[in-house]
């Protein structure tokens, strides 16, 4: 999280087809290799006459775009959520999925949920309540607490000032290739390669 102007497309952590058949390896070559490679070059073209803003990263351009030029703080907000957030939903997958929460965020799940199945089932339900294309996140406070948000189009929960540490892109182009208008299916699939020892990391030493 610490790169900085001008950003680069981050490689998977895992092979194209590794997901399957949770998460096909077409979809994954089309999302990655096209989509965030648009958002990585488009926040690349809008950064570049800013030479002021060169040296800040991702998270730092986010957290303060009413300071940015207003003629860029636009195409920032888009582009720039867009790298921040498929970056985040690329590495939170794997295809060696624990298959439930570890450590401390298990607990913290146990204790502000009831269970990892109520958690589940109100995760889902932000995730399919989200109109149109958006994000479903898990997120922690400064103390810990844990909550579950969901964002419009490239928008990073509440600029950012809780921490991250889960979360599910439900714009059709993460789905529509294998799973067509079932969002409720992909949804339900992709707890198969969540990577919630990555999970556990970021609830543990949060990014913000």
């Amino acid at each position: 999280m610490k790169e900085t102007y001008p950003f680069k497309l981050k490689p998977l952590p895992y092979a194209y087809e590794a997901l399957e058949p949770y998460i096909d390896q077409e979809t994954m070559h089309y999302h990655h290799d096209k989509h965030l490679q648009a958002y990585v070059d488009n926040l690349n073209k809008a950064l570049e006459e800013h030479p002021e803003l060169h040296g800040k990263t991702l998270i730092e351009l986010l957290q303060n775009l009413e300071s940015l030029p207003e003629a860029i703080q636009t195409a920032v907000r888009n582009n720039g959520g867009g790298v921040l957030n498929h970056n985040l939903y690329f590495d939170g997958m794997t295809p060696d999925s624990p298959k439930a929460p570890v450590g401390k965020l298990a607990k913290a799940i146990d204790r502000d949920f009831g269970s990892f199945e109520i958690f589940k089932e109100a995760f889902k339900k932000a995730a399919l309540g989200r109109f149109g294309s958006g994000w479903a996140w898990l997120v922690s406070d400064k103390d810990g607490k844990l909550q579950i948000v969901s964002t419009p189009n490239q928008d990073v929960p509440m600029n950012l000032k809780v921490n991250p540490i889960l979360e599910i892109d439900v714009w059709e182009h993460a789905y529509y290739l294998k799973y067509k208008n079932q969002r409720a299916a992909y949804i339900d699939n992709w707890f198969n390669v969540v990577d919630w020892n990555r999970a556990e990391e970021l609830y543990n030493k949060p990014i913000i």
